[in-house]
């Protein structure tokens, strides 16, 4: 399989870059070859210094993954434990550091506008669902738990008087 297998990844969860967006590609030769020259027309390469961090990142001992791992689940259990105790409905993420939040039950046609309210009127940031399917789908806001422990505690105090804001 060697010789057919493409592995491609990203470093910006992992660590913690996620507006840089660097990644990378294992592959045999000639797929990276053929990498290379879609790459050269496509975007300019990474900074040559955010290369090295990156190269220092991928030696990190596996105590580093063991730990992230235990710091990202730690965050996203109290989030959605949070969640639960008021009621929300959501899509419980597998591996990522956001959690779709269903909204059908406030009536909103337009998860854009719905976000904006919910700045506005709950002083919680969130991003609409619509923007990662192609099908249209309105009734998903996106929220990212990868906060401190003080800032989710209190979006989830926010989100307690959600349905108060959004009664018609």
């Amino acid at each position: 399989m060697r010789e057919r297998t493409l592995s491609c990844s990203s470093l910006s969860k992992t660590y913690s870059i996620t507006g840089w967006r660097l990644g990378y590609i294992i592959a045999p030769p000639e797929i990276i070859d053929t990498a290379r020259k879609v790459h050269d027309f496509l975007t300019v390469g990474a900074a040559a210094p955010l290369q090295e961090a990156a190269v220092v990142g991928l030696r990190f001992p596996q105590s580093y993954y063991d730990g992230l791992l235990q710091t990202y689940t730690a965050k996203r259990d109290l989030f959605l434990d949070g969640l639960r105790q008021i009621g929300l409905l959501f899509t419980e993420p597998q591996a990522a550091y956001y959690v779709m939040l269903d909204i059908s039950e406030f009536g909103w046609e337009n998860d854009l506008d719905f976000c904006e309210k919910l700045a506005e009127k709950v002083g919680v940031g969130a991003v609409p669902g619509s923007s990662f399917f192609r099908e249209p789908v309105n009734n998903l806001i996106r929220l990212h738990f990868a906060k401190t422990e003080a800032t989710l505690t209190e979006a989830l105090n926010r989100l307690q008087g959600i349905r108060k804001a959004f009664a018609r």
